[in-house]
């Protein structure tokens, strides 16, 4: 199959830069383009990345998998995991104030945040092998902006392009000594009021399972997990929209929270 070429993966990412500046709403758009395959939307999502770090002058932080659970697959029609960068100016730290004009269309997901303590490469690693190179495990938010997508014409080449929507990420405190992660409980709350639940075995049966797939994900590209890198396993209750003031908490099991204001 002929893959895009760079040129075309250039303007792609270039569209998609002028787009998020002049507000644009989220549209399929791959085909525009010949993105015809999952292999030729990455090549333009790291074609996107490069343009945002060469902007903004920031540096890659991290790394987010999106549609790790099967509720979220169904919110989104579709069926596989996805990934995304994060980048050094997006990331934020429980308590932080959001304004929802800074974005198309805001919206939270409640997630388990894992930092490496060591560089992962590809590979079918157990369980036991991704714990060994985490060092330490939080309570995360991940803001992701959709730009009041149209989920049933959702393009899944298009949102990858998009790197996969996200816009930041809200931390908890990392620790050390984490529980069982397949059976932690996980609780969003909204002013006190409880929005949504799940559990780690959510994602994937495991949230480690999700690095794994991260770093099978990179090496397919030439690239890995290295140490000091942040992961987003995936949020194991569907995404939130704000539209108003208000205050959201995510605490997972006795082990942490974090919490996100929103103007």
């Amino acid at each position: 199959m002929q893959r895009i070429t760079d040129l075309a993966a250039s303007r792609a990412a270039q569209i998609l830069v002028d787009e998020h500046r002049e507000d644009v709403r989220f549209r399929a758009y791959a085909g525009e383009f010949g993105v015809s395959s999952i292999e030729d939307a990455y090549a333009v999502q790291r074609e996107y990345v490069r343009l945002q770090r060469e902007t903004r002058k920031v540096v890659t932080r991290g790394y987010k998998i999106g549609l790790t659970s099967a509720r979220m697959q169904a919110m989104c029609r579709i069926d596989s995991p996805l990934a995304g960068v994060v980048l050094s100016d997006r990331v934020h730290f429980s308590g932080v104030r959001l304004l929802r004009s800074d974005y198309g269309r805001l919206g939270l997901e409640f997630e388990i945040a894992v930092k490496m303590a060591r560089d992962l490469s590809g590979g079918r690693h157990a369980v036991d092998e991704v714990s060994a190179a985490v060092e330490h495990v939080c309570a995360a938010i991940e803001i992701v902006d959709d730009r009041d997508a149209d989920y049933s014409n959702l393009e899944v080449l298009s949102l990858i392009s998009d790197n996969s929507w996200n816009a930041g990420i809200v931390l908890g405190d990392f620790q050390g000594g984490w529980p069982d992660l397949a059976e932690i409980q996980g609780r969003a709350t909204m002013d006190g009021a409880e929005i949504g639940r799940g559990q780690g075995r959510d994602v994937l049966d495991h949230p480690f399972h999700a690095v794994a797939w991260l770093a099978d994900h990179l090496a397919s590209s030439g690239s890995g997990l290295r140490a000091g890198d942040i992961v987003m396993t995936g949020s194991i209750i569907t995404t939130k929209f704000p539209d108003a003031p208000c205050r959201y908490r995510f605490e997972l099991g006795g082990f942490g929270a974090v919490e996100v204001s929103i103007a």
